[in-house]
């Protein structure tokens, strides 16, 4: 087993809450995962530290694989947000995260 599996499971259960995924082609369901409004600076492909200012989410790939731009997240503050990015995480864990970043719908 890698080193790192596991690892975004025991994340999510610390760090995560509730969060209805609306995909475009499937049916809405709840699943549990880490919504940010605040900036959080992540590591690009070259290593880099780069710092997204809009809202994300992290999700565990196995649970949304088919997560898409257009896709639509509700994480329980009144607020929908459309995912206008979704890239792999870094990690070759099974249970890695997609890194999503949102922008809020306006009614």
């Amino acid at each position: 087993m890698p080193p790192f599996d596991g690892m975004a499971g025991l994340l999510t259960e610390i760090f995560g809450a509730p969060v209805l995924f609306r995909p475009a082609l499937e049916e809405p369901r709840t699943v549990a995962s880490v919504f940010r409004e605040t900036p959080i600076e992540v590591t690009d492909s070259d290593g880099r530290a780069v710092l997204i200012v809009a809202p994300t989410w992290r999700v565990r790939r196995d649970l949304v694989p088919e997560v898409a731009r257009g896709d639509r997240i509700e994480p329980g503050n009144g607020k929908v947000y459309e995912i206008v990015n979704a890239q792999p995480g870094g990690s070759p864990a099974g249970d890695a995260f997609w890194l999503c970043e949102l922008e809020e719908e306006r009614a």
